[in-house]
């Protein structure tokens, strides 16, 4: 199965603090490939960078070491911009874009990204 971590699940793992015991199970499979979107560490950056987040550790190494790399491709952009507008945020737009294109199962505790008709798994 491959998932697509939104980027508080993201953040969540990464810091240790707790997801759901359905969502640890699925992260920690060896069987399933996880995935981290460019728009994950693109929102970071942009928050840290404005003050709003600090992020403990070597975030890039524990996540190269843990995950797979999702690019933004213009197939991505264009079906984010494209989605109806449920949701305000671009970032969480991007993320299920790239899990509607990539069949990817999207592990958040976002209530809204139900509403496009996501595959979720609640984090």
């Amino acid at each position: 199965m491959n998932l697509l971590l939104d980027t508080c699940t993201l953040l969540w793992w990464v810091n240790g603090s707790p997801v759901s015991a359905e969502a640890t199970e699925a992260i920690s499979d060896p069987d399933n490939v996880v995935w981290v979107s460019a728009a994950s560490a693109w929102e970071i950056s942009i928050k840290q960078a404005i003050g709003k987040l600090t992020v403990r550790g070597d975030f890039d190494a524990a996540v190269d070491e843990d995950f797979e790399q999702l690019p933004i491709s213009l197939a991505h952009a264009r079906l984010a911009g494209q989605l109806p507008r449920h949701h305000r945020d671009p970032f969480d737009r991007m993320l299920v874009a790239q899990a509607q294109l990539h069949d990817f199962l999207l592990v958040t505790r976002d209530a809204k990204i139900r509403e496009y008709g996501a595959a979720v798994l609640v984090s």
